[in-house]
């Protein structure tokens, strides 16, 4: 099928929530090719999930020799793929006496994470949970609620109640925010539907000490920055700090739908039998593949790639920057999350970048996230470099007139 006959296909069947312009139907390591066979550079990863990039040999085989072997028994059953993955989260968590439940999405997960804070507290007669403005934390009823964008609230109301919000990078805001039925605050160690914005160097260091002092916990949402994405194995380790509890999901399955969460010692037995359950959490196959994501992470030294070709690509992005200084106001993120700020809308950028054979994605308005797989090499990255700075140069005086810089 060519794209045309794919759109009509899916205009006649699919509901519209989303507006595609490629048929993508082919991925090799950093590259796709669409329905026609035009190439492009991935620098979205489906939106920081194919992190060891597309159909990766191990993760392919591992699979494979899953779905010949056992896909789906319930959870009614044990299943010796998952306590292996759970032993392999704890492990890289450094969280003491961790323990993991496992189901299918990053929202998913956070919806857990609410249960498991609300089951906590609840003798307490605690529920409340603070998070940030311009966070996101999923499209489910509560997670949606619980995402500092009003905008992706619009005409689902009532909404549920126990969501307060406070700012990012803002401990006054968050302890002004904290009554005597708040019971968790969940945070994003680095915001990246927001903006790609990364915490403070103090902000997660405080932000521990205050929910330590007021005796509530302290969730973190990884579901975009976990599994390497930021240079460490999870985005709060660049701040030497320790939740009572993490959700993961995107990265950890590279494309198989898998969702975590990984529970400290404080929260790792609140969770008994009936408490929470899923059909599809943790099955075999999702276990595999996700066992297969941190095999590949750990042979290749893939945090240390993250790191190097992540500071690489800041300095030829800041170079960029400089010289369209008029419309172009910095960047920003950690590891390989990263944002091209800019002082005009983005998506000019990222359509022009699309017709050129690169993917990106326009975040927040004006910010240009960059998310290419862990393992990039530095010859694709100066090939991304280098489209992002011809496309600069032809857009430049469209853009300058519309930067509100003189």
């Amino acid at each position: 099928m060519n794209t045309q006959e794919i759109a009509d296909l899916q205009k006649n069947y699919l509901i519209p929530t989303y507006a595609p312009e490629l048929a993508l139907v082919e991925g090799s390591g950093t590259s796709v090719w669409d329905a026609e066979g035009n190439e492009y550079l991935d620098f979205v990863s489906g939106i920081a999930v194919t992190n060891i990039g597309h159909c990766h040999p191990k993760m392919v085989r591992a699979v494979q020799d899953q779905v010949e072997t056992l896909v789906h028994i319930s959870n009614l059953y044990y299943n010796e793929k998952q306590p292996q993955l759970a032993k392999a989260l704890a492990e890289h968590s450094g969280l003491m006496d961790a323990k993991c439940f496992f189901c299918n999405s990053g929202a998913e997960a956070n919806e857990g994470l609410i249960k498991l804070a609300r089951l906590w507290g609840s003798d307490q007669g605690k529920f409340e949970i603070v998070t940030m403005q311009q966070s996101f934390h999923g499209r489910t009823l509560a997670t949606l609620t619980a995402t500092g964008q009003e905008k992706i609230k619009i005409g689902f109301g009532p909404l549920p109640k126990g969501f307060v919000y406070a700012n990012f990078n803002d401990l006054q805001s968050i302890e002004d925010a904290i009554t005597p039925k708040t019971v968790a605050v969940l945070v994003e160690a680095l915001q990246g539907e927001g903006g790609v914005i990364p915490a403070d160097p103090e902000f997660l260091s405080g932000l521990r000490k205050l929910c330590d002092e007021k005796g509530i916990l302290l969730l973190c949402d990884e579901v975009q920055c976990g599994m390497g994405r930021t240079g460490k194995w999870f985005g709060f380790q660049n701040y030497d700090v320790q939740p009572d509890a993490f959700s993961l999901a995107k990265g950890l399955g590279n494309g198989f739908p898998i969702g975590a969460i990984v529970a400290g010692s404080t929260l790792a037995n609140t969770f008994q039998v009936g408490h929470h359950a899923t059909t599809f959490g943790g099955t075999p196959l999702a276990c595999s593949a996700a066992l297969a994501v941190i095999e590949v992470i750990e042979d290749e030294d893939l945090i240390a790639n993250t790191t190097m070709m992540g500071a690489y690509l800041v300095e030829g992005l800041c170079e960029i920057s400089m010289k369209h200084k008029q419309w172009i106001s910095g960047v920003r993120g950690l590891g390989l999350l990263l944002g091209l700020v800019l002082d005009v809308p983005a998506l000019p950028l990222q359509k022009k970048l699309q017709e050129k054979g690169m993917l990106s994605l326009a975040t927040a308005g004006n910010v240009l996230r960059l998310l290419p797989p862990l393992n990039v090499s530095q010859k694709e990255i100066d090939q991304a470099l280098r489209l992002i700075r011809e496309t600069c140069e032809e857009l430049n005086p469209e853009m300058a007139a519309l930067s509100p810089n003189p």
